[in-house]
């Protein structure tokens, strides 16, 4: 399911226009990703969490070149489904 078909599909269910449902959902997107960049986790009772996940430091390998190189530690977007949602899909 695409953004478009989300919209559409709300827009559909509430009687909203398009374009208010369009901004509702990029202010949605726009807050989560405003919160995870300040390293702050968000939370949807019902639904799941959005978190960040913390890669540990690690080796690499340029096989073409024959090197090593260090990726450095770093922090990964995640979403963990809540235990009520996880259960509805099985």
């Amino acid at each position: 399911m695409t953004k478009a078909e989300i919209v559409n599909e709300i827009a559909h269910k509430t009687g909203t226009d398009r374009a208010t449902v369009l901004n509702t959902v990029e202010a949605f997107m726009e807050s989560v990703k405003d919160s995870l960049t300040a390293g702050e986790n968000v939370y949807l009772r019902g639904f799941g969490s959005f978190i960040l996940k913390k890669r540990a430091q690690k080796t690499a390998r340029n096989i073409s070149k024959n090197t090593t190189l260090i990726i450095p530690e770093h922090n990964i977007p995640a979403f963990k489904p809540a235990k009520s949602f996880s259960e509805r899909i099985k």
